[in-house]
């Protein structure tokens, strides 16, 4: 769709104005429910891999993150200070440490992902389920909308 040279944006009426919002409003919700057990929502990708898979390689843990190994570095470390995870020496590559959860993260994820249910709970109260379901569908095909795309060139 083209838009109109000169076309005044209404922010409020606009479907991605509401989904910004509504995200942003998730992600404090789940922060509050989150940061007392420990947990951020950045963690979780991480969280989720170990306790699936058990110990894993940085290098394993950015790749189901779509993350760049840089910013797994950075992520591990702070989930290291706020001890979630635990790295070993790996057994075959001196060079390389497995990272594992610690007991107390492994305790605390059950009541973390308790939380973040309540929080979707919460966030769709008076949705019946027709309107749950057709709002993920409409969701997810904006994400396949969006996914790769980028911005036209701007004007020079």
């Amino acid at each position: 769709m083209k838009v109109k040279k000169g076309s005044r944006w209404d922010p409020e009426s606009a479907p991605t104005f509401w989904i910004n919002h509504a995200s942003r409003l998730l992600m404090r919700l789940f922060e509050q429910g989150l940061r007392p057990l420990g947990f951020g929502m950045a963690y979780l990708p991480v969280v989720v891999a170990l306790e699936e898979n058990g110990p894993l390689l940085q290098k394993d843990l950015a790749d189901r993150a779509h993350v760049e190994q840089p910013t797994m570095a950075a992520l591990l470390a702070r989930m290291e200070r706020d001890g979630i995870i635990a790295r070993e020496p790996h057994p075959g590559d001196k060079r390389a440490s497995l990272v594992s959860l610690t007991a107390v993260a492994k305790a605390r994820a059950p009541v973390a992902r308790e939380r973040l249910i309540e929080g979707a709970e919460q966030a769709l109260a008076g949705f019946s389920a027709a309107e749950r379901a057709t709002l993920v569908a409409l969701l997810r095909r904006l994400v396949q909308n969006l996914d790769g795309a980028s911005m036209p060139d701007s004007p020079r």
